[in-house]
């Protein structure tokens, strides 16, 4: 996890659950069921202009989902970087300076997930996992900008703006699902309690993420079989 998450929620809804002052995604961003790797999603991040720490705002806008870090050289690499792991995101070269500068929430309504039904894993059930009382969840994950090389810099093109979302331990509640499960908290916590705060680490040297209520821990959740899943929300 996290491999396929439903999204499907209007930018005007999602503008008012994460308090979003700036709404700067495009049309061709659908509603999806099947929100998959090296699409374009829905992103909140606070961020200020260039210069001007102080005029920071929040805002809705798009990224490719798998993160090319800025020396990559090839975007395809986003391929491999769909999920960063929250026990080596301040380590891994890939991600330690987004774990440090750029944060952000992809807001989501559920995900997929498959749960091995067998010892080979030959046999497995997919699970459609959201919030029991229909909140929109909020996967913390990092984004970053890698430049294309052909064209100037001044050049809104020559950007692509990519992101990962952040996997830890499955609770005791999804464990039986998947060992791993996507850092999530609700909108109200999420802003302040990801973007905004330092990671630490525990005394064992694992990295200790800030939310509560994220899918780590025990919790609520509503599970159904996604072989009843529809490809649009009724």
């Amino acid at each position: 996890m996290c491999g396929r998450y439903a999204s499907f929620r209007s930018d005007a809804d999602l503008a008012a659950a994460f308090h979003v002052t700036e709404v700067l995604t495009p049309d061709s961003v659908p509603p999806s069921w099947n929100v998959a790797p090296q699409h374009d999603v829905r992103v909140v991040l606070d961020r200020a202009p260039k210069g001007h720490p102080e005029a920071k705002k929040r805002q809705l806008r798009t990224a490719r989902w798998g993160l090319v870090p800025p020396w990559a050289p090839d975007p395809s690499v986003g391929n491999r970087m769909i999920n960063a792991r929250s026990e080596t995101i301040t380590d891994k070269p890939a991600y330690r300076n987004a774990a440090r500068h750029h944060r952000l929430i992809a807001p989501a309504e559920g995900y997929f997930e498959w749960q091995s039904l067998d010892e080979a894993g030959t046999r497995k059930q997919p699970w459609y996992l959201t919030d029991p009382d229909g909140a929109p969840l909020a996967f913390a994950g990092l984004y970053e900008w890698h430049k294309n090389p052909d064209l100037p810099a001044d050049d809104p093109a020559a950007w692509l703006w990519s992101c990962t979302i952040i996997t830890t331990r499955a609770s005791d509640t999804l464990g039986h699902v998947h060992d791993r499960s996507p850092l999530t908290s609700r909108p109200a916590y999420s802003m302040t309690g990801w973007t905004r705060r330092s990671p630490t680490r525990s005394r064992s040297g694992r990295w200790s993420p800030p939310c509560p209520n994220h899918a780590s821990c025990p919790g609520r959740w509503a599970g159904r079989s996604a072989r009843s899943a529809t490809t649009a929300p009724h």
